[in-house]
Parts: structure tokens; C-alpha cells; sequence
């Protein structure tokens, strides 16, 4: 499901306009954005957390050049569903 899916189908079920939607589901994701990367975790009830995860620094190969070298210590972003919602698609998906 694409973005322009989402704004759809919420428009669909509510029948507030596209660009409203779109506008919304934009700042959303801009806000989530922005707090992780001022280093805060986002917690949605019911939904779901983005949290930022850190990676250890790390030794690593180049395979076609067989050399090591060294990957840093660094911070990803990672969505981690709640349990209803992992529920929800473990009974629904098959």
C-alpha cells in the first residue's frame, strides 16, 4: 500500500477531503521523523513504537577486494508493532 493508497481509503471512509488528508498523513510522518532524529522515541498505543536503535561498532569484509574493515558504532531507526497488531496479522495473514 502506497501513501496516495492510504489518503484514499481515509478518504473513502470518512469523506473529509484528499488534500487535507494528505497534508495530515505528510506532517505525521515529518513529526515522527523529526523527533527521532533529535533522539527521541515515538510511541503510538495501539499502534505501534519507532525507536532508534544502536548498532556496535563492527568488523566487516569486502568479499571481492578481501579486506576488513571497520563499520562504526551507529544509530538506526526501527518500528516495533504492538502485540495486538502482531496478533491481528499472525490470524489474518496466512
Amino acid at each position: 500500500m502506497t501513501k496516495a493508497e492510504i489518503v484514499s481509503e481515509i478518504h473513502n471512509k470518512t469523506g473529509i477531503e484528499k488534500v487535507a488528508i494528505q497534508v495530515i498523513v505528510e506532517e505525521m510522518m515529518n513529526s515522527i521523523k523529526a523527533n527521532m532524529c533529535n533522539g527521541e522515541d515515538v510511541f503510538l498505543r495501539g499502534f505501534g513504537s519507532f525507536i532508534i536503535k544502536k548498532r556496535a561498532e563492527k568488523t566487516g569484509r569486502n568479499i571481492s577486494k578481501n579486506t576488513t574493515l571497520i563499520v562504526p558504532a551507529h544509530n538506526i531507526p526501527y518500528f516495533k508493532p504492538c502485540k495486538e497488531f502482531v496478533n491481528q496479522v499472525k490470524e489474518n495473514v496466512k
